[in-house]
């Protein structure tokens, strides 16, 4: 393909914006996942609006150009890699708010909408867009949706997919569809707003999304309890959850990851125990629940207190910057499996013994109300007896041994491009090739996101 059938795209009106620049392909040719193999794509393609999406879509259709969908790129299995031959569709220049209706409880945005912003919206009528992914501040709702993002409050409000109604998709051949509907409630037919939702740019085009919103806590309470190991931290989570009470966030954080935050941020959480369990209440029964969570933290010997309003949300979001910006010495691999929360306690002990026979580091953090676990294995860069190598061998046993547990290889970051080779461990062959054949229904072609989220082609 020639790079005049590109500009032909600038042809069309002020709608898109298609830049090839070497500086601009090498900006948008990853995310923020790991790098298998380094591709630029032919070029980056912004649209402004549904219409410019279509006009893509039906080019690349026409063309056979794979197209690879990106909002913010903060994406951490590289599910926005490009890859041989395609182009690069950036959509975080949609990013109106089109409704926020605080009667029916809902917005309508499209996806280059930024998550903080949505919320900084709906706050001042008192609500709120439940999921809030680490990465809030900058990441889109398209995105979101897109993989189905998680983040701290999903122990009680669930991931993305429990807060969209519908959804608005330009399918590969250009067509426009729209999905799902404005009530919380409603049946008719089969449920694609929850099949696109999580789909990762493979079946079609997010370009409308019609979004639930909570109602904004009247009171918050933080409960910061510290341990003196890992484990029994790890064992409070099912107390609090034996105690029948229902937290916002419950978040589970180890003694090397409170050090590395303390090394980089200036706390001293560390000082004061050797894993962290981090827990929230709202709403009004904010203080009766946190009353119980306190009570039985205490029981398992837990360092408790309830921290004031500047600490707290500290602690909350240094929990957020918990996983760790890129440090040049370190070489780390890591994840975010889940497992059921009745084995979350056998699995860290796992953790623990694989780091130790694969002589590597180990740290972990947790959304550990829902059982979705990060952890990080790590050596220094400067080892040379084999540490890349123990450091795979340590990863993919992690997988095994969690999907041994009953659990998955992915709780919030999707597949991507990174997880391929994983999911044929969790998902039988019958079921792989049901997805390949559901994906030829909407994409027949073969050109969006090609190579990521599932494996391989139809039979």
């Amino acid at each position: 393909m020639s790079l005049d059938a590109l500009h032909g795209l600038t042809l069309s009106g002020p709608d898109l914006l298609v830049e090839t620049s070497p500086e601009v392909l090498a900006a948008y040719a990853t995310d923020c996942g790991p790098v298998l193999a380094y591709i630029e794509p032919l070029a980056v393609v912004w649209p402004t609006s549904v219409e410019g999406v279509q006009e893509v879509l039906r080019w690349a259709s026409a063309t056979g150009t794979a197209v690879v969908p990106r909002g913010a790129g903060t994406g951490v299995s590289g599910g926005a890699h490009a890859t041989g031959g395609c182009i690069i569709l950036c959509l975080d220049r949609m990013n109106r708010i089109l409704e926020l209706n605080p009667q029916d409880e809902v917005a309508i945005v499209e996806p280059g909408v930024i998550n903080a912003d949505l919320n900084a919206a709906a706050a001042a009528h008192g609500l709120m867009y439940a999921p809030d992914p680490a990465s809030y501040l900058s990441s889109t709702i398209g995105g979101n949706v897109a993989t189905n993002a998680g983040g701290l409050r999903c122990a009680k409000y669930g991931v993305t997919r429990d807060s969209v109604l519908a959804l608005d998709v330009v399918l590969a051949d250009g067509t426009l569809i729209s999905t799902g509907r404005r009530t919380f409630k409603g049946v008719a037919g089969y449920d694609l707003t929850s099949l696109f939702t999580g789909s990762e740019g493979t079946l079609g085009i997010i370009v409308g999304i019609t979004v639930r919103l909570r109602y904004l806590p009247v009171a918050i309470r933080t409960i910061a309890a510290f341990f003196p190991d890992f484990p029994t931290a790890a064992a409070g989570v099912l107390a609090v959850g034996t105690a029948r009470v229902q937290p916002a966030i419950m978040e589970l954080l180890d003694g090397a990851t409170l050090t590395a935050l303390d090394e980089a941020h200036g706390s001293a959480l560390r000082a004061r125990g050797d894993a962290l369990l981090l827990i929230q209440t709202d709403g009004f029964g904010a203080d009766a629940e946190a009353d119980v969570v306190r009570r039985v933290l205490n029981e398992l010997g837990g360092t408790v207190s309830t921290e004031g309003a500047a600490e707290a949300e500290r602690l909350v979001e240094l929990r957020r910057h918990s996983r760790g910006d890129a440090v040049l010495d370190q070489e780390r691999v890591g994840e975010d499996v889940a497992v059921p929360r009745s084995a979350l306690v056998r699995y860290v002990a796992e953790l623990e013994r694989m780091a130790g026979q694969h002589r590597v580091n180990l740290k972990v953090v947790a959304h550990a109300g829902d059982g979705n676990l990060h952890p990080t294995f790590w050596v220094q860069a400067a080892e040379d007896d084999g540490g890349r190598d123990r450091l795979d061998a340590a990863l993919d046993e992690s997988i095994t041994v969690a999907l041994a547990m009953g659990g998955t290889i992915t709780g919030e970051h999707g597949v991507g491009q990174f997880k391929l080779h994983w999911l044929p461990q969790e998902q039988r062959a019958e079921v792989l090739e049901l997805q390949r054949r559901v994906k030829s229904v909407f994409d027949p072609a073969g050109i969006l996101n090609p190579g990521k989220a599932i494996p391989g082609e139809p039979h």
